[in-house]
């Protein structure tokens, strides 16, 4: 199956690339989401669509990204009908990858060997079940 390699900070990590619609760059300034956690950056527009934006990095235990307001890319993801963005440090590339150990059920589906070296694949899934819980139910 083929993955998006991504990095934040120094890790490397992958989500499958079906469940990507596309990968923008920050368009702010995001517009703040009252009592949302800190990892929530906010919401831009997209082409007429509202994305809500989550810094990844809490959401796999790293400190947030200490990006400039329009650094980094935005991984968009389309999950249950709702626009939600993934702020990530830079996309590295696309390709085939099976995590070893077999497919987890969890944020954390395995470790694969990519071109670069290893790289965490992620759960796309769950990453967007996790981030949505950050707005609070919204």
């Amino acid at each position: 199956m083929r993955h998006v390699l991504f990095r934040l900070g120094s890790e490397r990590f992958a989500l499958p690339l079906e469940a990507v619609r596309e990968v923008v760059l920050p368009q702010p300034p995001f517009a703040r989401v009252p009592r949302a956690s800190e990892a929530v950056r906010g919401v831009m527009n997209l082409r007429g669509r509202v994305v809500a934006v989550v810094d990844l990095a809490p959401l796999v235990g790293l400190a947030p990204q200490a990006l400039e307001p329009s650094a980094g890319q935005v991984i968009v993801l389309d999950h249950a009908r709702r626009a939600l963005g993934l702020l990530i440090g830079g996309v590295l590339g696309v390709e085939p990858l099976a995590p070893e150990g077999g497919a987890g059920e969890g944020l954390v589906r395995g470790v694969a060997m990519a071109r670069a070296g290893a790289v965490t694949v992620l759960g796309a899934d769950v990453v967007a079940s996790e981030a949505l819980r950050l707005f609070g139910g919204r």
